[in-house]
């Protein structure tokens, strides 16, 4: 091991890891949007009341919040060298899954 590769200094050969990052990204984001429409097919076929118009909205909200995070995530992963993924960033991701999960679990009931 050469000093430059031990203090970190050399180039970085990432291969495909920030390619695998990405995938994982989108197919996370399909994931949310699968369950923001069948929240929205449940609410629709279950009678649109209050309760269930409610709980869709706030569906529609916690996934454009993960989109967001998503998106700029996948943006930023680009470049060969990507800054790892913000405190907040994180925490948003987290709350906008689990909300997704409660909103729709509060519909059924």
């Amino acid at each position: 091991m050469t000093a430059a590769a031990r203090d970190g200094e050399g180039e970085r050969d990432p291969g495909l890891q920030p390619e695998r990052t990405r995938l994982a990204w989108r197919r996370t984001t399909l994931s949310a949007t699968v369950v923001a429409l069948l929240a929205v097919r449940q609410a629709l076929h279950s009678g649109a009341t209050p309760a269930a118009l409610v709980a869709m909205a706030l569906c529609a909200v916690a996934w454009l919040g993960f989109l967001a995070v998503a998106h700029r995530r996948v943006l930023r992963l680009g470049v060969a060298r990507p800054q790892p993924l913000a405190p907040g960033g994180a925490l948003l991701t987290a709350l906008c899954t689990v909300s997704l999960a409660v909103f729709a679990a509060a519909m059924l009931f």
